[in-house]
């Protein structure tokens, strides 16, 4: 939302601005220099990046219009989860968990936005079938933080992607520019008042490059890795909450470690987290 937000924003200073200075919209729209300039830009992008990478990036701009996953609301679902978990694991013993993560999704243990997150709940069965295995916590702990490492820079890929074609779109606006101004230079010739129009043409390419570039393309990168982080915090969040279970740590002990690794912004406060085990208890 916010992304939208500020792109109507941008639109609304730049735009309102150029006609409070009593310019027409109208010698802003150049169909040749925009094909010129997203036709550049897309095939560069194309011939830079894997199939798997562009498909990636195209879904995580596009994400971007969205809200956050990671709200209060899921990592107080996520600690839900974790506490059903940590309290079958303590009065039925570690293997009662067998079924749970042969079938997550039919077990009443984990909530309906931790059940849609696939990448995570493979995550979690993954880490309980070597738990029921008998390994080592240490040996867990370095396996985890092996597998969240890959992920951030799995995660990376597509961010670099979307940043490298953001940091080449001025460039590709100089080209579209440069071709403007040899198609006007060519046109010497003619009328004042209509190389003045090639000459504007041809500067609007440069427009598009610096605007498109710094006003749209490289806020989408920023909150592309602003996702990543809060992804890769969610899997930091239930990390702790395998070691606990692991360990053979209380319930209550399990999800306040988990709590205490929530970022502030999306973190329920102790209260809360105590009023929704009563609940759920009740």
């Amino acid at each position: 939302m916010f992304v939208i937000i500020g792109y109507v924003i941008i639109l609304g200073c730049v735009l309102g601005g150029f006609m409070m200075a009593g310019g027409h919209l109208g010698v802003l729209w150049q169909p040749v220099e925009v094909v010129i300039i997203v036709g550049a830009a897309f095939g560069s992008f194309l011939a830079s990046n894997s199939l798997s990478n562009s498909k990636a990036a195209m879904a995580g701009g596009t994400a971007t219009l969205k809200g956050s996953t990671y709200t209060k609301e899921y990592y107080m679902e996520l600690l839900m989860s974790f506490n059903a978990l940590s309290q079958k694991a303590r009065k039925e013993g570690l293997l009662s968990l067998e079924k749970v993560v042969d079938d997550p999704e039919g077990s009443s243990i984990f909530g309906e936005k931790i059940v849609h997150d696939h990448h995570l709940m493979e995550f979690i069965c993954d880490k309980l079938r070597l738990i029921l295995t008998g390994v080592d916590v240490n040996q867990l702990e370095d396996i985890m933080d092996a597998e969240i490492e890959v992920h951030h820079a799995e995660g990376n890929e597509p961010i670099k992607a979307v940043q490298k074609v953001g940091d080449g779109m001025p460039a590709f606006g100089i080209v579209a520019a440069v071709m403007g101004v040899v198609h006007t230079m060519e046109s010497v010739g003619i009328p004042p008042a209509e190389l003045g129009k090639l000459i504007a043409a041809a500067l609007v390419g440069t427009f598009l490059g610096i605007l498109v570039s710094y006003g749209f393309i490289g806020p989408v990168a920023s909150v592309m890795e602003a996702r990543l982080e809060e992804e890769s915090n969610a899997y930091k969040c239930t990390q702790k909450g395998l070691l606990n279970c692991a360990k053979g740590t209380s319930p209550a002990m399990t999800v306040e470690f988990m709590r205490t690794a929530i970022p502030h912004h999306a973190r329920p406060t102790f209260t809360e987290l105590e009023e929704q085990l009563k609940a759920g208890k009740g």
